[in-house]
């Protein structure tokens, strides 16, 4: 049995120079981004730490984010391409090939609203779906627990990879995801050495979709509302925020600027032990 540590000393943040953090109910509160939030990325930027935001949204919210938030790149549909801004253009980097993912969605996209359509009329394709170039996404908010396991169970079947978020069932054909994507993108976008990866990145997310996050990222913090599914993750967060989502996410923030900005070992007390202790496989 390992336990989740109760604050981070500036020790282990100091180097952070990467923030690679969810979206959905970590940065975002109720769907809406708070100033707070807002200001926090903005704080980071203007300290030289790159954020990369890391979501199962689409690519039209994707390149939003990357052109008007303060952000480095952003990883879409939970690792199938990485967006980003080179000389004014938004380019898009796929895991493979956009064309061949593209092609890969729309065989699947018909085999999910074929399982949809048998076995859980209640499931709808997300509204953003015509806006995605590579993944499915169902909308689960509102459904029993039980419920979401059978559809994703089925998927599984059917060859589909599975992740699951606080709002969605993401679901792709293809051997990547969002540790894969971040993994490329610090060697071949930002040239870190593997080796100094553990010091030099940190992590923030909400939800079971993250946990390849939370097992590749050392420096890795859940906000406060992760605590209800941290038993279900494989791998879970090494801290967790007092406070939920945006506002929690804007705690750990601080937290990371202040060990960037700190010349002694201290401890930041707004990051606290959850009620929940998870046992890591």
């Amino acid at each position: 049995m390992s336990y989740v540590d109760l604050a981070p000393s500036a020790r282990e943040l100091q180097d952070v120079r990467y923030l690679f953090t969810d979206i959905d109910d970590t940065l975002t509160t109720e769907g809406k981004l708070l100033p707070q939030t807002y200001e926090a990325l903005w704080d980071l930027s203007r300290a030289g730490i790159a954020v990369v935001p890391v979501t199962g949204g689409s690519a039209g919210w994707c390149e939003h984010i990357v052109r008007a938030w303060p952000v480095a790149a952003v990883i879409g549909e939970s690792g199938a391409y990485c967006v980003t801004r080179r000389d004014g253009d938004v380019v898009f980097d796929y895991w493979e090939d956009g064309a061949l993912q593209g092609e890969r969605q729309r065989q699947h996209l018909q085999t999910i609203k074929g399982l949809i359509s048998q076995r859980s009329r209640t499931f709808r394709i997300a509204h953003d779906q015509v806006f995605r170039l590579a993944d499915v996404a169902i909308d689960i908010q509102g459904h029993d627990p039980r419920e979401v396991e059978d559809l994703a169970s089925s998927i599984k079947a059917n060859g589909g990879t599975v992740a699951i978020s606080s709002i969605h069932i993401n679901t792709w054909i293809g051997d990547y995801n969002k540790r894969s994507m971040s993994e490329r993108v610090l060697t071949e976008m930002f040239g870190v050495d593997p080796d100094e990866t553990a010091a030099v990145t940190a992590f923030v997310g909400d939800s079971r979709n993250d946990a390849p996050m939370f097992g590749f990222i050392r420096n890795s913090f859940g906000v406060n509302n992760i605590i209800p599914v941290l038993s279900q993750l494989q791998h879970a967060p090494k801290w967790v925020s007092s406070q939920p989502a945006g506002l929690g996410f804007a705690d750990i923030a601080q937290t990371i600027l202040n060990a960037a900005g700190a010349g002694s070992e201290t401890s930041h007390q707004l990051l606290t032990e959850p009620a929940v202790m998870p046992a890591r496989k």
